[in-house]
């Protein structure tokens, strides 16, 4: 394959998604790419300008409005994780996401993550949630010396496991 730029053999290729599902490639020689610096004479890869090219191609419009943006919490600015790649902070997802939540979806595909669930982990039912707010409940009353109310929430647990068990 040749380079893009300069017909020479083409050593360092890059594929990117776009926000319209099309996948763009670009193929360039040594020398093309590192005078864009994507890649530097020891033929690493220049990963923070990556990500400041796919987060241009996401966000160009806002990009005057975030370079302004900085987080209260951490300090950190947002042309700081462009050019560096790492947040500073859980806030600065808040702080930062008219920039993040467009990267992040390209990315992940959603922007909240959820985790994994175990394959073995039983069911969740209305019955087992409301026992253990119920159980909840019941420590907050003994906690705070209110006996009586403790013991009719710990009646109406026992009712619930009862009516559970034989249901």
């Amino acid at each position: 394959m040749k380079c893009q730029s300069c017909s020479n053999p083409a050593t360092v290729h890059l594929a990117d998604i776009g926000t319209n599902g099309q996948k763009n490639e670009m193929h360039l020689c040594q020398e093309c790419a590192e005078k864009k610096k994507i890649v530097n004479s020891k033929e690493e890869i220049n990963l923070p300008v990556i990500l400041q090219t796919l987060l241009g191609a996401h966000v160009g419009a806002q990009s005057d409005e975030l370079a302004r943006l900085t987080c209260p919490v951490c300090g950190i600015k947002y042309m700081e994780f462009r050019a560096e790649g790492r947040l500073g902070c859980p806030h600065d997802y808040d702080v930062f996401s008219i920039g993040l939540e467009p990267l992040l979806r390209r990315i992940h595909r959603k922007i909240r993550h959820t985790g994994k669930i175990p394959r073995r982990r039983p069911k969740s039912t209305p019955v087992h949630v409301e026992l253990l707010e119920m159980r909840n409940q019941l420590r907050a009353a003994v906690e705070a010396e209110q006996f009586e109310e403790a013991a009719r929430v710990r009646d109406l647990i026992r009712q619930k496991e009862a009516a559970d068990e034989s249901g």
